[in-house]
C-alpha cells in the first residue's frame, strides 16, 4: 500500500486541480473528488502519462453528509489509510446586499463551503485516527475574505469566516490523534472564478477598480510546503496572495 494517500476535493478546476496536480507530480496517489465525472476525467487526462497511475476520480456532491462517508470509506478501503485532505470544494455568491439575498443562495453557500467541509473534515478524523500508524494532516482552504470580506458578499464571507472556527477547533481536538490540521487562504489567483477582477470590481470605498491576480504556481507551491513538512509540524495558518492587490490597509 502506498504511504501517501491525498483527498482533494473540488479538484476538477481551479485551486484543487493545481494542487493535486501538484501532489501527484510529488508521488502521492490523489485522489480527484469533484461533481462532474467528464471534467475530473480530463483532468486526469491532462497529466503526464506516468503520473495518471498515482491519480483517481470519485464523483461527491459534498453536502450530501452520506455521499461524503461513503467517498472517505472507499478510499480507506482501497488502499488502507488517508494521509492527507485538502478540504477545496467552495462555491461564491451573487455579489447583492444581504437583503437581495434569497435563502436558498445562503444555504447553498454555507452548504457547500462549511457543511461540506465538516463531512470531509470529521470522516478524515474517523479514518485517521483509527489506522496504523495513526494521523494524518488536514489542510482547509479559507480565503482572505475569512478576514477582509468584500462588499456584497456576505454569505461567502460568514462561510469562509467558520472555516476559521472549523481549523481552530479541529487544529485542537487532532492534537492527541498526531492529526495537523491548518488552513491556506488565498488572495486573487489567476482563474475563471477571478476573470472579473482584472476588468474592475467593487471597492470598499465604493470605487471600481481592477485587481492584481497571482500565477497558480504560488498557490500550488505554498500547499506543498505546508504537505512537505514533517508530522510534528504545522503551518497552523498561511496567506498567499498577489503582491499588488488591495487586500492589507486602506482602498
Amino acid at each position: 500500500m502506498n504511504s501517501k494517500i491525498a483527498v482533494v476535493t473540488g479538484a476538477s478546476a481551479g485551486i484543487g486541480q493545481a494542487c493535486a496536480t501538484a501532489l501527484v507530480a510529488d508521488g502521492w496517489t490523489t485522489v480527484f473528488v469533484g461533481r462532474d465525472a467528464t471534467k475530473l476525467s480530463a483532468v486526469v487526462a491532462a497529466l503526464p502519462e506516468a503520473q495518471r497511475a498515482r491519480a483517481e476520480t470519485a464523483v461527491c456532491d459534498v453536502t450530501n453528509a452520506d455521499d461524503v462517508k461513503a467517498l472517505f470509506d472507499g478510499v480507506a478501503s482501497r488502499h488502507g489509510r488517508i494521509d492527507l485532505l485538502f478540504n477545496n470544494a467552495g462555491v461564491n455568491q451573487t455579489p447583492v446586499t444581504p437583503d437581495e439575498l434569497g435563502a436558498d443562495e445562503w444555504r447553498k453557500v454555507v452548504g457547500t463551503n462549511l457543511d461540506g467541509a465538516f463531512y470531509c473534515l470529521s470522516n478524515a478524523f474517523r479514518i485517521m485516527r483509527h489506522q496504523s500508524p495513526q494521523g494524518g494532516r488536514i489542510i482547509n482552504n479559507g480565503s482572505i475574505s475569512a478576514h477582509t470580506p468584500r462588499p456584497c458578499s456576505i454569505a461567502y464571507a460568514a462561510s469562509k469566516s467558520a472555516i476559521t472556527g472549523l481549523t481552530r477547533g479541529a487544529a485542537l481536538d487532532g492534537r492527541a490523534l498526531n492529526i495537523a490540521v491548518g488552513q491556506i487562504d488565498i488572495g486573487n489567483v489567476a482563474s475563471a472564478m477571478t476573470e472579473r477582477m482584472a476588468a474592475g470590481v467593487l471597492q470598499a470605498d465604493g470605487s471600481i477598480r481592477a485587481e492584481a491576480r497571482m500565477d497558480m504556481s504560488g498557490v500550488a507551491s505554498t500547499f506543498m510546503a505546508m504537505v512537505n513538512l514533517p508530522l510534528e509540524s504545522n503551518i497552523f495558518t498561511v496567506t498567499v496572495m498577489a503582491t499588488g492587490m488591495p487586500y492589507v490597509g486602506r482602498g
